[in-house]
């Protein structure tokens, strides 16, 4: 019977000369080429959801998550893949050269020690001409033949999450040189509909996609570096999925990771934050970044228990969730340098002044390197700005986060490519505000916030980078927030910036205990010049490039778990009209207000 609604409905929507479908619809088990009345009316229930080149079909019953909003993230992840895909195939090709070189070194040495031993024995002038013949044969054969890094093979992908599918047939039908995808889901219903989705597709979906019905974590710890991508999109925290992922990349693979529970990573539940990322985080206004890193902490301490290590390509905050994109290597001493990569971070809860110790450092003695432990404290007890305590979180990764050749080789794809990406302005938006950050200056200030310290108006955002290019320190902005200021100078210079702000722009008196009290206290100790800098503005902002986008509807976000029964208090998510909706599994409320206590349970 389901078989039979799939094909009528794939024969109402699409042209009936498609012999791809017609194919597929007669393969199905239960196919009738006549539909009753009773069955042509439960098509309504199914709708066709479009995204790129992909096409699946959806219930109106919410029992397999399709959250519309993630089309920023697939449309992301596809451009980072294509990206992978093409350096995979350049660092293959450096590779090739690399031991043809070598292999070419060694060729030209035997001969040498060979010319020897013949001038010592000249009874035997053929004997050079045969070992250099039987070295350039041996040669030969392993380069072409025997060598298994002769030939590349295509790139295999697991999406650990599948739903519906849709990321998986995204990937197959729009990225090329993609190789075999594995969808999984621990969910039946989910598996079903990926398994019809991916017939839905056509014969490229069919010959490159397959579904499964599997628990990840045991299918991961199954498989260990046999993906060359593992994407992991799950609703809420991915930590349970992190130590099995991580051995699931085959080395120099690329991972791919989301995490939708801002709420635990930006600090409003810091005890469960660390119970699951190992890290508190800290509320402040460059959370979402905090949050960025600490993820890419607790990836790396993953890792490194099987002596493999993470490099960041791309780090995203956008919508409601983050997403990281890491290649994963393997190297027993590469690690010794992940204490370098961590620090704690100290905020002053007065000033929102912030300073951060590395965990370990390099120590020199007499020609040689060591590993040691960071020196700290990397703060008084108390602010030396305002005199309140400071709040200490983490570990973080301090690291760079970005990998600025594949933001710009990703992004100038991208915009070559314009009319393949359903987000193409959002995406394009955030590679280009990534493309134009610090790279090695971790978190970032907020304007803003520093005026609320000290209770004045605020200048311009452009005479505020001014002053700190012309104090002889660099600025930028971030992805993250659009008035959050990336800069490295130190807490020190940025205050004596404000009091000379202040000076010629005086605020009311405040009582003597107030944080910015104390700091105006002080007089600056730095010749601010607010005067315009050349290097105030970025490029894009210059040219007056979008960078900041409007959600593109209203209700943009996080849409209701599948199978959850959907009523007005999913409003706020999806809208009165959905509520209203008199579609199935769609439960109203009773008029008087009082709960219906028998509701359908899906």
């Amino acid at each position: 019977m389901r078989n039979a609604l799939f094909c009528s409905l794939i024969r109402r929507r699409r042209p009936a000369n498609d012999v791809g479908i017609a194919y597929i619809c007669s393969s199905l088990p239960g196919f009738s080429s006549d539909m009753g009345a009773d069955e042509g009316s439960k098509l309504d229930e199914y709708t066709i959801v479009k995204e790129g080149e992909a096409e699946i079909l959806m219930h109106r019953s919410n029992s397999v998550f399709y959250n519309k909003t993630q089309v920023n993230n697939r449309d992301m992840s596809i451009a980072v893949l294509r990206t992978f895909i093409s350096r995979r195939k350049e660092e293959h090709g450096e590779y090739l050269t690399k031991k043809r070189r070598a292999k070419t070194k060694v060729h030209e040495e035997k001969p040498s020690s060979a010319q020897k031993e013949g001038d010592a024995q000249e009874e035997e002038p053929n004997g050079v001409a045969e070992k250099d013949g039987a070295h350039a044969s041996e040669g030969s054969s392993n380069e072409n033949g025997g060598g298994h890094f002769s030939e590349l093979k295509e790139p295999r992908v697991l999406e650990a999450l599948a739903a519906s599918g849709l990321r998986s047939l995204r990937y197959a039908r729009e990225v090329e040189g993609i190789g075999k995808i594995v969808a999984l889901d621990i969910d039946k219903a989910s598996v079903d509909a990926c398994k019809k989705n991916i017939q839905f597709n056509g014969s490229l979906a069919v010959s490159k996609v397959e579904a499964h019905e599997a628990d990840a974590r045991v299918y991961m710890l199954t498989h260990p570096k046999e993906f060359d991508v593992v994407d992991l999109d799950p609703y809420g925290s991915p930590s349970v999925f992190l130590d099995s992922a991580i051995q699931c990349v085959a080395d120099g693979g690329l991972l791919m990771c989301t995490a939708t529970d801002l709420a635990v990573l930006c600090g409003g539940n810091g005890e469960v934050c660390y119970s699951k990322y190992g890290s508190y985080p800290l509320k402040g206004k460059y959370c979402h970044e905090m949050a960025l890193r600490i993820l890419l902490a607790c990836i790396e301490s993953h890792a490194n228990r099987y002596k493999r290590y993470i490099v960041p390509v791309v780090s995203v905050q956008m919508d409601f969730y983050i997403r990281v994109f890491v290649r994963v290597y393997t190297s027993a001493g590469v690690i010794k340098n992940t204490p370098l990569k961590l620090s704690y971070i100290y905020q002053c809860i007065g000033c929102d002044s912030f300073h951060l110790q590395p965990l370990g450092r390099i120590a020199t003695k007499n020609n040689s390197v060591r590993y040691a432990p960071g020196f700290g404290p990397a703060v008084p007890l108390e602010c030396t700005d305002c005199g309140k305590k400071f709040n200490m979180g983490g570990p973080i990764w301090s690291a760079p986060i970005h990998d600025f050749d594949w933001v710009s080789s990703t992004l100038t794809d991208v915009r070559a490519t314009k009319e393949r990406y359903p987000a193409y302005d959002k995406i394009s938006a955030v590679l280009t505000t990534i493309s134009e950050e610090l790279p090695d200056v971790p978190l970032f200030l907020s304007l803003h916030n520093l005026c609320a310290t000290l209770k004045c108006t605020s200048p311009s955002a452009v005479m505020f980078r001014s002053a700190v290019v012309n104090a002889g320190f660099r600025i930028s902005g971030t992805h993250v927030n659009p008035l959050g200021l990336k800069s490295d100078a130190p807490m020190d210079v940025i205050w004596d910036i404000m009091r000379s702000w202040v000076k010629t722009h005086p605020v009311k008196s405040q009582p003597a205990d107030q944080p910015g009290t104390v700091i105006l206290s002080k007089e600056p100790k730095l010749q601010v010049n607010f005067a315009r800098a050349v290097g105030s503005l970025s490029k894009a902002q210059a040219k007056k490039v979008a960078r900041f986008l409007p959600n593109p509807e209203r209700h943009w976000g996080p849409k209701v778990r599948a199978g959850r029964q959907i009523t007005s208090k999913h409003a706020s998510l999806m809208g009165v009209d959905q509520i209203n909706d008199k579609a199935v599994g769609v439960i109203e409320e009773p008029d008087n207000g009082e709960p219906d206590l028998k509701r359908q349970k899906i």
